[in-house]
């Protein structure tokens, strides 16, 4: 993953995490995650892009990431939600807010249906 990719991933993650206030939980598997990927700077690119204002992260999240990903195959998009779906799995439940959050970007990058049906299993 480029590091390009890993902002991208870093905000994608971060951003439905924040839809609803994060808590320690969350918070504890984004910094697992950038660990993982070696991407703390990354991570915190993600957290001041969020910081910047609160209130219209997810919107201009949104824009970012579909600029990021135009034209990207939708199986590697559809991945990232699935990442995003297992992580917010991990932490024991999903929020109403948080799956449509992530409604919304499968619906910008055309990959709702897809994104139902995997959910679903």
């Amino acid at each position: 993953m480029s590091s390009e990719e890993k902002k991208a991933f870093l905000l994608l993650k971060s951003v439905i995490f924040h839809y609803h206030g994060l808590d320690e939980d969350e918070q504890k598997i984004l910094d697992d995650t950038a660990r993982d990927l070696q991407a703390m700077d990354e991570l915190i690119w993600a957290n001041e892009f969020i910081s910047e204002d609160y209130y219209t992260a997810f919107d201009r999240a949104r824009v970012y990431l579909n600029d990021v990903f135009k034209g990207s195959d939708k199986k590697k998009l559809l991945s990232y939600l699935d990442m995003v779906w297992k992580a917010n799995n991990q932490k024991g439940y999903i929020t109403e807010m948080e799956a449509t959050a992530m409604l919304k970007l499968a619906k910008d990058w055309e990959i709702e249906n897809e994104l139902i049906s995997m959910v679903r299993g």
